[in-house]
């Protein structure tokens, strides 16, 4: 029990494989939080409701409103802006009730994930279990959290005061998904690096082409992101042609032509579309790769398998265009996203090795 609350500052090399190992788990259950945060945002996106609050309170914020005058002060505020007036004129209190809820437990568990990281990272610091290395990745995490704090309530600026939007600025929303993601990244490769990794060593060749695969997902879940800010899913309901065509007509209108990959809602999605193809090109690519230098390795099966993942993606995309982007099928679209990113990073990783022992 001593040695569990002192660590081992010059312990053995068995000592600091155990540090590692406690480190390595609480890392995946902060790991599992921020997936949570990430699907209930989700959620509370595809409802609407991440305009109800519309103040950002990150101390007071925690208690929420209590007794009727509290709930009729904080609905009159969600009637002052552009998205009441345009698209719920006609919204009850026990409907205001509803959405509120979705974000408030948004916020609150943003706010739970901060004392997750901070709270366990001093303790694992002051008792020596952390190496050099690890200590400012860790530093770095929790800054990036306090960060999508502050891109977390931008974004939802970009809806409230005068703002004639009716919902948050898609621009706004893909930093703050992709500032999520990336967070997620930095923690599950932290963690994955804590894991001694046996097997065949990987040329460098495929470690790039595997990091290449982590960044192309990165990039395919920023483009689902304008295509959510946008609502361009509900627009576009066919598949495989977008309006009639494979290769519509009007995706440059706007100008400059630059616009057009941002706000023009058909070159959006089929932009995101072409992206899915492409992504799923270059996962059989890497597959075959694999398999061809380093048959029936842990490696050739990760990479066979993340090809199996992508597939069943471009697959939910369908069915969720198909359907006019239902609240279940947009999470399970948007939970193959972060499956794919997070088991991409995890074969990343795998392919790298573990981080060094100290000397």
């Amino acid at each position: 029990m001593i040695a569990f609350l002192h660590g081992s500052r010059r312990g053995s090399t068995d000592q600091r494989f155990a540090n590692r190992r406690f480190v390595r788990y609480w890392l995946y259950i902060v790991f599992l939080m921020l997936i949570v945060i990430v699907l209930v945002g989700g959620i509370t996106r595809i409802m609407g409701a991440g305009l109800s609050i519309t103040e950002w309170q990150p101390i007071h914020g925690i208690i929420p409103p209590y007794g009727q005058n509290q709930w009729d002060e904080e609905f009159l505020k969600y009637q002052q802006i552009t998205q009441y007036q345009h698209l719920n004129p006609n919204m009850t209190l026990a409907e205001f009730k509803h959405i509120f809820w979705w974000e408030w437990v948004h916020r609150l568990l943003a706010r739970a994930v901060g004392f997750l990281i901070a709270l366990p990272m001093t303790f694992f610091w002051l008792t020596g279990r952390l190496e050099k290395m690890v200590k400012w990745r860790l530093v770095s995490i929790l800054l990036l959290c306090f960060l999508q704090g502050f891109i977390g309530w931008w974004m939802v600026t970009s809806g409230l005061g005068r703002s004639q939007l009716v919902r948050v600025s898609q621009y706004r929303l893909a930093i703050h998904l992709v500032m999520g993601c990336v967070i997620i990244t930095a923690v599950l490769a932290l963690a994955r690096g804590l894991v001694e990794h046996t097997g065949q060593s990987v040329v460098r060749s495929i470690q790039r082409f595997a990091g290449l695969l982590v960044v192309l997902a990165f990039f395919q879940i920023y483009l689902g992101a304008l295509v959510a800010g946008l609502h361009a899913g509900r627009v576009y309901t066919t598949w495989p042609m977008m309006d009639g065509h494979f290769i519509p007509d009007g995706l440059l209108h706007l100008q400059p032509l630059w616009r057009n990959l941002f706000e023009n809602v058909l070159t959006v999605q089929f932009v995101h579309r072409f992206f899915a193809y492409l992504l799923l090109a270059f996962a059989i690519i890497h597959a075959l790769n694999v398999a061809k230098h380093l048959p029936e390795t842990k490696h050739a099966r990760r990479a066979l398998f993340l090809l199996i993942l992508v597939f069943m993606q471009m697959i939910t995309g369908i069915i969720t265009v198909l359907l006019e982007v239902p609240l279940v099928w947009g999470l399970i679209h948007q939970v193959f996203a972060l499956i794919i990113l997070s088991y991409s990073v995890v074969h990343w990783t795998a392919t790298k090795g573990a981080l060094p022992l100290p000397s």
